[in-house]
């Protein structure tokens, strides 16, 4: 019999109708994408099959443990990909999120930047254009991260990340000074309007990389 206790499935995860006449895009991420995966697709109609995991891609460490899996035999024009909060968030002893102070960091900087790069590394290979989407920042009494480390990992993702080849969606930046507009409070997600308007960053930077 079915399950009726499990979760719906996102909308995000569903399987796409691609025209093979299209550029090919992924978009890689947690939750924050899953939100703007949808309306991204709708500004992209007509001019990219825009994909995405059904899943949420969470940390570094799944990163690199499903990246071959996600990536398929597809051959990718753009990938807009993001690691950050899964790896910034704290966990108890069991993994389970809980309040700074009182666990660890699920991915130290370190690691974080060990793995990122391994990451890029995997996804240079496949010859598609790259855009690194900066994660979102974390506001004030947000459950499990604190306030401020997304700046910290985005600046040690940058370390890997600048290079020739990848373009930079500073999704951090335009959404730091409007999160009472964009974000659920004391939240890292953000509200369906707030996602509308990611989507419009992440469709205009796929665009410029579609045209060069």
């Amino acid at each position: 019999m079915p399950n009726t206790n499990a979760a719906p499935r996102h909308a995000s995860f569903v399987e796409i109708t691609c025209d093979p006449n299209l550029p090919d895009v992924l978009l890689i991420g947690d939750s924050i994408s899953m939100g703007y995966t949808i309306p991204t697709r709708e500004r992209l109609k007509g001019r990219a099959n825009v994909h995405r995991p059904a899943d949420n891609c969470g940390p570094t460490s799944r990163g690199l443990a499903q990246l071959d899996e996600w990536l398929g035999n597809r051959k990718w024009d753009v990938i807009h990909f993001n690691f950050g909060l899964h790896d910034l968030k704290y966990v108890d002893a069991g993994g389970g999120l809980t309040e700074p102070g009182r666990g660890r960091l699920s991915t130290s900087i370190d690691q974080y930047k060990e793995n990122l790069g391994k990451l890029v590394e995997r996804l240079k290979a496949t010859g598609a254009k790259l855009i690194w989407a900066t994660t979102t920042p974390v506001p004030a009494g947000a459950n499990g991260r604190r306030m401020g480390d997304a700046t910290e990992y985005n600046a040690a993702a940058m370390e890997v990340v600048n290079e020739p080849g990848i373009t930079v969606n500073d999704l951090h930046a335009f959404a730091l000074p409007r999160l009472k507009e964009l974000q659920l409070p004391e939240n890292v997600h953000f509200t369906q309007e707030g996602s509308e308007i990611l989507a419009d960053r992440v469709a205009s930077a796929i665009l410029e990389r579609l045209g060069e």
